[in-house]
């Protein structure tokens, strides 16, 4: 029986097995190798057998200390992945709560729109708010505060340092997190049986109170999915801030997260420093390992997969 287990359970992972081996395994092992030589412009056959310990690592870490430019790239990287998961995760648990209380097709109304952002490509999204907070009175926004009165002459939101870079980079992935929590916190609450909802509302209570007690409260698992989901993507995702960037919407100084700073070290113009660009992305993993770790602790994923109580067979 066990045997036969075994066996059924081979089957249906040996497909993620592989692709988690092929895709991440493998890349992180070679990542990790690469952090001990000193690739440079992707001159393999010089460089892949010139291992040198830790000195991408030393200079990695002489940089944190010395160089402003590298600071700041960490600081953004705080800001953002802080501020931005809080918008995520809080703004997509309102959401579904805010839908789940009213009729169905207006419910379906907004989660399209809320999906809109994520539905687009990367390129158009990004296009769209590049429009929008551009720095001349082509900029949406500038235009339409400066036809209310509001401004005598257009801002470049973006180039304001340090809010301004961040507000922007903030504002358009936020739009885009939002949504994904908003599909999974949406599918958790339609698993939730409705006589314990009906009864609440036959007993008088308000939706807040419903919130509180009943739904929120069963949302438990989707909570650190969510949460350590969203915190291991935004640490790692650059694509909006490369354009946002490359575009000249935002400070390149204060638009550059450390995971934006490791793709233009690897493979940015002019000189490429591979080696370094690994150090670096080698520390956002240890950073992403342990800052998953800490979550799991925080929110007790132990006692959550606890074995119920009484025989089960």
């Amino acid at each position: 029986m066990k045997g036969e287990k075994l066996r059924n359970l081979s089957f249906f992972l040996s497909p993620m097995i592989i692709m988690v081996g092929l895709f991440y395994l493998i890349p992180l092992i070679f990542t990790i190798y690469i952090s001990f030589t000193k690739m440079r412009n992707w001159n393999i056959e010089r460089y892949l057998t010139e291992v040198v310990g830790f000195y991408n690592y030393q200079r990695l870490f002489h940089m944190f200390q010395h160089d402003p430019l590298m600071r700041t790239v960490l600081l953004t990287t705080i800001i953002f992945v802080g501020i931005t998961l809080i918008i995520n995760v809080f703004g997509g648990l309102l959401l579904a709560l805010g839908t789940f209380f009213i009729n169905e097709s207006s419910a379906s109304a907004i989660r399209l729109l809320w999906l809109l952002p994520r539905m687009s490509p990367i390129a158009v999204y990004s296009l769209v708010w590049y429009y929008f907070f551009h720095g001349s009175e082509i900029g949406t926004l500038n235009s339409i505060l400066m036809k209310l009165g509001v401004l005598s002459q257009p801002i470049p939101w973006g180039q304001i340092v340090p809010w301004g870079a961040w507000s922007v980079i903030i504002f358009v992935n936020g739009l885009v997190g939002v949504s994904f929590g908003m599909i999974v916190f949406t599918s958790a609450l339609n698993q939730i049986p409705k006589e314990l909802v009906i009864a609440a509302r036959v007993d008088g209570a308000s939706a807040w109170q419903i919130s509180r007690k009943i739904l929120v409260p069963m949302m438990k698992w989707h909570l650190l999915y969510v949460l350590t989901w969203q915190f291991l993507s935004l640490l790692t995702t650059y694509p909006h801030l490369f354009l946002l960037v490359q575009w000249d919407l935002v400070s390149r100084d204060y638009g550059t997260t450390l995971a934006l700073y490791v793709y233009n070290t690897a493979f940015g113009r002019g000189e490429q420093d591979q080696g370094l660009a690994a150090a670096a992305a080698v520390l956002l993993s240890i950073i992403g390992i342990l800052g998953g770790f800490v979550t799991l602790k925080v929110l007790q994923f132990e006692k959550m997969i606890h074995e119920p109580r009484g025989d089960i067979e």
